[in-house]
């Protein structure tokens, strides 16, 4: 069979049960399944998939996934990030759209302990956006911050995205997570430019508001009784990451007991949300392993019937450069994101990217950081941006998707130019990784 015919049916048949709305688990099994028996040969080619199957997910590599998510769904479900925020607040003081800028810095915190753009924008949802509707708040400027900041997990470590990244595109996971930091605080700083200058042009975004007044150790108490011990928690993992003290299995597992010694001594711990943390850490890492499983044998499908080397053969005929090449790359993925969620952009693009980028010299560290970049602004474009469905959860109903799609588009907007940023200064990416490797 021609390899283009091949790679045509593939994933013309994988987006069609994607679109059915099968679970993407469920939808690249059923691809393995058909492929496998008529290209890897019959039955063999069905033991080489279980074969596969047990391979992909019995990887040392994959252990700092549930670990990560555990980490994060303790402190969510304890409320301990919760009183995080409210910390933040108190600090922030005489500053234009103040509480929009809280977002940003507690997003950017929350981030840092959570590592789940999901529970990162439901929490300031649900704990910023009331707050924010009834002091007059525009929605746009309340809404659009809420939704930026939530999707900066997607880079700040603890990622299990980027771990999963990491493990299927052989880039190493440490120098994964730690990349995306630069890129994430470059976010933030933009964010707070847009939210004050939108505020010093529009005041009617963003009315100013009373304080109640507090002496200096009123304000700070909160920070430093909630915020800082928190801290250490990222201190922890990534720390021990850049030292090289210890693996990402080992930084994920230490990150796990912080989040534990934290909300003990919070009193914050039950055994019910204990339950609840573990049993939502179940169901993301089964979902997340049984993708993982499919991915093996997807790649190895369209390698065997010559799919992989007939499309990097075509575009090298092209004579593109790299950058070209890489550009070419983002418009895909930009646009896939619009209508497929992030793992499924993974699954689909990395056993034809990473081929490519290694023929044509494009650091695959450069590229797993633009993916993840590129992931995030996928949780945010219409029509199927899962970050704009969580928003649509927590605001009230008279606000419609047509407010959230306009609240979220300036910030969009910045996140493109950063993406742009990446591109042409890709030591940005790369710069912090370096210094863990030496």
């Amino acid at each position: 069979m021609d390899w283009a015919l091949t790679l045509s049916l593939m994933l013309g048949a994988l987006i069609l049960l994607l679109a059915t709305g099968l679970p993407v688990a469920f939808a690249f099994i059923a691809v393995n399944v058909v492929g496998a028996y008529f290209i890897l040969g019959g039955e063999n080619g069905l033991i080489q998939m279980a074969r596969n199957a047990f391979q992909s997910v019995a990887n040392y590599s994959l252990a700092p996934i549930p670990l990560f998510i555990l980490m994060g769904e303790i402190l969510f479900q304890s409320r301990v990030a919760h009183r995080a925020i409210d910390a933040v607040e108190r600090l922030v003081t005489r500053i234009p759209g103040r509480l929009a800028v809280v977002t940003v810095f507690g997003g950017t915190i929350f981030a840092a302990l959570s590592g789940s753009t999901i529970a990162n924008t439901a929490m300031l949802g649900s704990t910023l956006m009331p707050s924010m509707l009834k002091k007059g708040y525009h929605p746009t400027l309340a809404m659009g911050p809420i939704m930026a900041s939530g999707a900066i997990a997607m880079l700040i470590p603890p990622s299990a995205l980027a771990v999963l990244l990491g493990s299927l595109a052989g880039i190493s996971i440490s120098q994964i997570l730690v990349a995306g930091i630069i890129p994430a605080l470059i976010l933030s700083a933009a964010f707070v430019v847009l939210i004050v200058m939108s505020a010093l042009m529009r005041p009617d975004l963003a009315p100013s508001e009373e304080l109640p007044q507090m002496t200096m150790w009123e304000r700070w108490r909160p920070f430093c009784v909630y915020v800082l011990p928190l801290s250490g928690i990222f201190a922890t993992v990534i720390g021990s990451l850049i030292v090289g003290i210890a693996s990402p299995t080992d930084a994920a597992a230490l990150g796990c007991l912080a989040a534990v010694v934290a909300s003990l001594a919070y009193r914050s711990l039950t055994w019910a949300n204990l339950v609840e943390a573990l049993m939502e850490t179940v169901k993301l890492t089964v979902m997340i392993m049984f993708i993982i499983a499919a991915s093996q044998t997807f790649s190895q499908i369209l390698s065997f019937s010559g799919a992989t080397s007939g499309l990097i053969g075509l575009i090298n005929g092209w004579e593109l450069t790299s950058i070209q090449v890489l550009i070419g790359m983002i418009l895909l993925l930009l646009f896939l994101g619009c209508f497929i969620d992030q793992v499924s952009m993974l699954m689909i693009t990395i056993p034809i990217f990473i081929p490519l980028a290694n023929s044509v010299g494009i650091d695959l560290l450069v590229l797993g950081v633009i993916y993840l970049l590129t992931m995030e602004i996928a949780l945010l474009t219409p029509p199927f941006g899962l970050l704009l469905f969580v928003m649509q959860g927590v605001v009230p109903s008279s606000i419609t998707m047509k407010h959230i799609y306009a609240a979220v588009t300036p910030f969009v907007m910045i996140k493109l130019v950063v993406l742009a940023l990446i591109v042409a200064v890709p030591e940005l990416g790369t710069w912090l990784p370096g210094l863990l490797a030496r």
